[in-house]
């Protein structure tokens, strides 16, 4: 179990992580519902125990929030796919009733970060929609993971969002599996 605090004069984040747990336990507050909701798709799919208590200054907006939130589970990650090998690469394309969404991620050390969410509309969920490419961004460059989230097609945004959540989870889940040998030829990652 990985955990990470993280206390700002905007934030309090505490955050705990378990990739291989022996039971799932999933527990998401950070003030946001549709975003619990999100990271609750990620654990979930990704077969991962996931807590996380958030305040954030909502009364100013969803930026801080969210963007710490990702830090959090961004570090955690690192710490979680560095401390096994890994098979390292992941993907999946996964559709979701008329979204069909593709990511694909590499456990590489060298954060980098593509998202084509083409969102028709400027909210959802009560959340700014420009802030799940600012999520996905931070995420990656604090997980150090290169992350490239592409949608195909959609008509609803909430297939859309959760789409590219749950693609996440299932490459994760694909590039975490353990691996016995070191998958680089650099001989370190």
């Amino acid at each position: 179990m990985i955990t990470i605090n993280r206390k700002t004069k905007e934030t309090d984040i505490t955050l705990k992580l378990d990739i291989n747990p022996d039971s799932k336990v999933i527990d998401i507050d950070t003030g946001l519902p549709f975003f619990d909701h999100m990271l609750d798709q990620l654990a979930t799919h990704a077969c991962w125990s996931l807590d996380i208590k958030a305040k954030a200054d909502l009364h100013v907006d969803d930026h801080h929030g969210i963007e710490d939130v990702a830090i959090c589970l961004g570090e955690a990650v690192y710490s979680a796919w560095k401390s096994q090998n890994n098979k390292r690469y992941g993907q999946r394309l996964l559709p979701m009733d008329e979204a069909l969404t593709t990511c694909a991620l590499d456990l590489c050390g060298r954060p980098f970060c593509v998202t084509n969410l083409p969102f028709s509309q400027a909210q959802l969920g009560g959340i700014n929609t420009e802030m799940w490419e600012h999520f996905f961004y931070t995420f990656a460059i604090n997980a150090k993971i290169c992350l490239h989230i592409n949608n195909q097609y959609f008509k609803n945004n909430h297939h859309l969002i959760e789409s590219a959540f749950k693609a996440m989870a299932y490459a994760f889940k694909e590039a975490l599996q353990p691996s016995d040998y070191s998958a680089t030829t650099k001989g370190m990652l």
